[in-house]
């Protein structure tokens, strides 16, 4: 593994910046290394296998558990009021660098093939230590189709904190970067903690997850929980973000005012969908890793992939639900009268340890076709991206070896934006986008 830590991050002097204007993302990314221990050919996951048993569908039933509305008003109430994602972004105080300022390092973790047409680097101040990490992205257009919020353009990053380095308060924490892309030449972000009201809205506590998966359609954005919880999602209303009105660790109410880690912005959970087979395991309910929409389907879905380890001799499941289309639930999923969250799709794959999954259903096609992203088996360097459907799975291949290490290095989620037609993930180290049609023309 790379060693990573402040002298990685030093500064590059003017003249290595202006060689490396004018180098292409393509030739960055095909100049990478991939070593040995990454070169060795991926497994092929297979052709995705359908689940319809009662007793496989049964596991993924949901139950949604939402907060009182007067909870959440009064928690806004006591903090001041709301704010909306416009009043975040003008208040952007973080910048992320175009990939020919960052360092090679930086660059070297983009994709192999096919090559990212934009990436960017984060703001040196939240990568002086490797103790927040980006693990997700969703964008406005999976929230909205025409692929705006309001007049903005925007991407949502979730960063989990590690736990166990960094300040005690701090670990095990989830933040969000709202990053304002309406210029794709300088775009700059704000953090918004995420939180969970407590004692009826007259406090909240920090989100704990691995923010491995993240989704957002109309007002709400759901993210993943931590492995082996009954918790699947937690669920968030972008109209409920608030201001701390103190910058300390604490995480809640203080005696000097609300507090959120330092962070200048608090989003507080609206509800949660638990699985009615108890928690995550082996032998019950999968545990999420990934998510995205798909506006492909009739009525819109929520797409998820659960996470397995490298070498597990259970194959990891693929399955949708749809999305309410009732205009007052807009962004909750369809229940049944009793609050059931049913599977609509289901499958199994072969891949594992799965980072991104993605369903898209090509125009005039019959069926959808799923994009599964993936880690190497040591959970470091180059992954893999695979095409799957029930006939089979088609991988890109790059190096002398013809390796399937191709895609980003510990790349995140993976996130589909119709309007434009890119695919947006990240690495440890980089935001980065790449056409779905590049994506297709480099699967074999």
């Amino acid at each position: 593994m790379k060693h990573r830590g402040r002298h990685r991050r030093r500064r590059r002097g003017t003249a290595l910046r202006a060689a490396l204007a004018g180098t292409a993302l393509a030739l960055t990314a095909a100049a990478t290394i991939v070593s040995a221990s990454q070169a060795t050919v991926a497994e092929d996951p297979g052709a995705l296998k359908p689940l319809t048993a009662t007793a496989d569908t049964a596991r993924l039933q949901l139950r949604e558990h939402l907060v009182p509305r007067r909870s959440l008003d009064r928690l806004a109430s006591a903090m001041g009021g709301t704010v909306g994602v416009a009043d975040v972004l003008a208040a952007s105080d973080h910048t992320l660098r175009r990939a020919a300022d960052c360092d090679a390092d930086d660059r070297d973790s983009l994709p192999v093939s096919p090559a990212a047409t934009k990436a960017y680097c984060w703001d040196p101040t939240d990568t002086l230590t490797d103790d927040w990490r980006p693990a997700s992205v969703t964008t406005s257009s999976e929230a909205d189709d025409d692929g705006l919020w309001g007049a903005n353009r925007v991407v949502l990053a979730g960063w989990t904190h590690s736990t166990s380095t960094g300040p005690a308060a701090s670990r095990g924490l989830a933040r969000v970067a709202v990053i304002d892309a309406n210029d794709p030449a300088h775009p700059a972000y704000s953090w918004v903690l995420l939180t969970v009201p407590t004692e009826g809205g007259s406090d909240y506590r920090g989100l704990t997850s691995q923010i491995s998966g993240m989704a957002w359609y109309g007002d709400r954005l759901l993210v993943t929980t931590v492995q082996d919880s009954a918790d699947a999602l937690y669920v968030y209303d972008l109209n409920r973000i608030q201001r701390a009105s103190v910058l300390t660790d604490a995480v809640g109410r203080t005696s000097d005012g609300w507090s959120a880690d330092g962070f200048r912005y608090v989003m507080p959970a609206v509800g949660s969908y638990r699985f009615t087979a108890g928690a995550c395991s082996r032998t019950g309910a999968p545990c999420p890793g990934a998510l995205s929409v798909d506006r492909g389907t009739v009525p819109d879905s929520l797409v998820l992939g659960e996470w397995t380890p490298a070498g597990s001799e259970r194959n990891a499941r693929l399955w949708r639900y749809a999305f309410d289309e009732n205009p007052r639930r807009a962004g909750l999923l369809a229940t049944d009268a009793s609050g059931r969250v049913d599977a609509v799709e289901a499958y199994r794959t072969g891949a594992s340890e799965i980072r991104g999954v993605l369903s898209y259903r090509p125009p005039g096609a019959t069926g959808s076709e799923w994009y599964v992203g993936h880690l190497p088996g040591a959970m470091d360097g180059h992954g893999s991206l695979w095409r799957q459907d029930t006939k089979g799975a088609d991988g890109t291949r790059c190096g002398s070896d013809a390796s399937h290490r191709c895609w980003g290095e510990r790349t995140g989620s993976l996130s589909y934006a119709p309007d434009t037609g890119e695919v947006w993930s990240v690495t440890d180290r980089m935001l980065f986008s790449v056409p779905l049609r590049s994506i297709d023309a480099s699967l074999g």
